[in-house]
């Protein structure tokens, strides 16, 4: 970083707090932001700043991972991966066989929620990414 961001930043380390509230309220003033929007993880999460408000793509095609298969439940899992992929018996034997595998790129959510819940009741875990 440059000196100048250097001294911004030791000069903010040293703010307390009622002056950083006040420096939130001046910086949402001059530069038309809203910094109420919040972080969801489940935890409590501090105010950040927003730029005005953009359009965020919504993820519209995901791929299905097949992560883990027990050995006592390969053969029924074998057969779902084979009905949902159209895939022939030896390569959806190598996918169930060889996991971590991608089973399924661009799928709908819909589709892909379909699929792991299938799999999973089969006794397989799956992850939609």
């Amino acid at each position: 970083m440059n000196e100048k961001l250097d001294s911004i930043l030791d000069q903010l380390k040293s703010l307390t707090l009622l002056e950083a509230a006040e420096l939130v309220k001046a910086i949402e003033e001059t530069f038309g932001v809203d910094t109420s929007v919040t972080v969801s993880t489940g935890v409590s999460a501090a105010p950040i700043a927003a730029a005005p408000a953009e359009a965020v793509e919504e993820k519209t095609a995901f791929e299905i991972l097949l992560t883990e298969v027990p050995a006592d439940k390969k053969i029924a899992i074998l057969k779902i991966v084979r009905n949902v992929t159209g895939l022939g018996l030896k390569e959806s034997k190598e996918i169930v066989d060889n996991v971590p595998k991608v089973l399924k790129e661009g799928v709908t959510k819909d589709e892909g929620e379909s699929i792991k819940k299938e799999l999973e009741a089969a006794g397989a875990k799956v992850t939609i990414k």
